[in-house]
């Protein structure tokens, strides 16, 4: 269920989806660094659409030095104005209300409806679009359920870990056997999504297939934008002066 627009943002917004932040990239750790000094220091809200790490085993990993230092980035940017709304990806799902606390962002529902200077908008991670990978979407209303993850969560960290590095494996292995086709969005899942929002843009990650898609909904153009993973360098999308613009942060 889609709750209803209330929301009214003007820009500078910026958007960022696939960061899959981890100790063992390190120039995707450092561009986060640089975006986070740079562009999101200057813009009014930003909005993290899911996956900003590799994975996140709970709340009680904040105790790594990695994952302390990207949450103290992230306080750092709150506690200088800049409003950071999070929606789970896949990967960092469980993220929850310690980290939030710890980081000043909020924590939001997917989907996200907004209205960017009068214009209204949909925002979501993009992995409930897939609608043709019927094993994932098991699998993910199965992880998205909180009985399960309040069980999972009472396991030991390090067995957590190794659960996740496990399934990450058995993923990696299902994708081999998965064509292009099912691992994308589905149109009908994307025109009925548009139609629930009654909106005409819809902006998410996911799918790590950057592009700008036109779809006809009830006879009327509506945009999607796919936001780009990150390898090494800082690609967002920014929403100023009314318009959205693909941007690229290199260093």
């Amino acid at each position: 269920m889609i709750a209803p627009m209330n929301t009214q943002v003007e820009g500078p917004v910026l958007f960022i989806a696939d960061l899959h932040l981890c100790a063992a990239e390190a120039a995707t750790t450092r561009a986060f660094e640089a975006f986070v000094a740079g562009p999101a220091r200057q813009a009014k809200t930003l909005y993290i659409l899911g996956d900003l790490f590799e994975y996140w085993a709970g709340d009680d990993d904040l105790a790594a030095p990695y994952h302390r230092h990207i949450a103290d980035l992230l306080a750092e940017l709150t506690k200088a104005g800049t409003e950071i709304i999070f929606v789970a990806g896949n990967r960092d799902f469980l993220i929850g209300t310690d980290f939030c606390t710890a980081t000043g962002i909020t924590l939001a529902t997917e989907p996200v409806t907004l209205s960017l200077s009068a214009r209204p908008a949909i925002l979501l991670h993009g992995d409930v679009l897939c609608t043709d990978d019927h094993a994932y979407q098991v699998f993910r209303q199965q992880v998205r359920n909180p009985g399960w993850q309040a069980t999972f969560l009472a396991r030991p960290l390090d067995e957590r870990r190794a659960i996740i590095e496990s399934i990450r494996a058995q993923s990696e292995a299902g994708k081999q056997q998965k064509t292009a086709d099912i691992m994308d969005i589905n149109e009908s899942a994307v025109v009925s999504a548009f139609q629930s929002a009654e909106c005409d843009l819809m902006i998410h990650g996911h799918t790590h297939r950057p592009a700008t898609h036109i779809h006809s909904v009830n006879g009327r153009p509506c945009e999607r934008w796919v936001l780009s993973d990150w390898h090494g360098t800082a690609p967002y999308l920014a929403w100023t002066d009314g318009a959205l613009t693909r941007k690229e942060l290199f260093i």
